[in-house]
């Protein structure tokens, strides 16, 4: 099914993503190493692990913001590679939220929502801006529709970006540490809300060092350093009774602190 034009529909039976074996260098540094993981249709997956543990990287190239080196990603059936209507249409259905929150300074936020559902899915203005209102309540957030993003606070500028991803109906939702550029307050604000999509059975991955986020919603923590899959399995799990020693020491260490 890799082969698929980006026009073709998903395949019902494959992984929402799949990696096999995946490498991916910046240089003479190895960012992954022969990563492999299925994430099943509906799956809610935590990656934690150390800073530079090649956790970022994995899941851009979800979306081919990182091209890899080896091995294969597929989304639903398509590969990922350099065929421009395979990205397309992997990107129309893979939304992603980063750390920064990425919003167009000089575009209100109701305009940063409706931007891509017109232009990427053709959506006309209106139901553009009727799609767009509801997520930003969904996000708590209907009434700061006409502001700037300077005007709002740094978790209602993260919550813009979820509902700005949402407007265009994707079938994944990416999260790269969308709380990591967010002062305390501020952090279970966001936290909520992805909470709150999590229980729509929406696919998700999301890159966290939030670990009491990671043990109360993911179906599956994936622990990883040096660019490898160290261990993986129900966080109640791997928190109870983690197997490898670099996640017990990672979680004493996470967990002191």
């Amino acid at each position: 099914m890799s082969g698929r034009g980006g026009e073709s529909a998903p395949d019902p039976t494959a992984p929402a993503i799949a990696f096999e074996r995946v490498s991916k260098w910046f240089g003479a540094h190895a960012a992954l190493r022969g990563v492999s993981l299925a994430v099943a249709p509906g799956e809610r997956v935590v990656v934690c692990g150390p800073s530079g543990s090649g956790k970022s990287t994995l899941i851009r190239c979800v979306n081919r913001l990182e091209a890899h080196d080896e091995g294969r990603i597929l989304v639903e059936g398509i590969e990922v590679d350099d065929d421009p209507r395979r990205v397309r249409a992997i990107r129309r259905e893979v939304g992603m939220v980063f750390q920064s929150f990425n919003l167009f300074p000089h575009l209100s936020v109701l305009e940063n929502c409706i931007l891509a559902p017109m232009r990427v899915r053709g959506m006309a203005r209106a139901e553009a801006e009727e799609l767009a209102m509801s997520y930003l309540a969904r996000v708590r957030i209907p009434e700061q529709a006409e502001k700037l993003p300077h005007a709002l606070s740094g978790g209602q500028q993260q919550r813009v970006a979820i509902a700005r991803a949402l407007c265009m109906r994707p079938r994944i939702m990416l999260f790269d540490e969308p709380t990591s550029a967010l002062d305390p307050e501020m952090i279970k604000e966001v936290l909520d809300v992805i909470g709150e999509l999590a229980e729509t059975g929406m696919t998700m991955v999301c890159v966290t060092h939030e670990m009491g986020f990671a043990r109360r919603l993911a179906d599956r923590m994936v622990f990883m350093d040096a660019g490898e899959i160290v261990e993986a399995g129900p966080p109640e799990r791997l928190f109870r009774a983690p197997e490898a020693p670099r996640l017990r020491d990672f979680l004493a260490q996470i967990l002191r602190d």
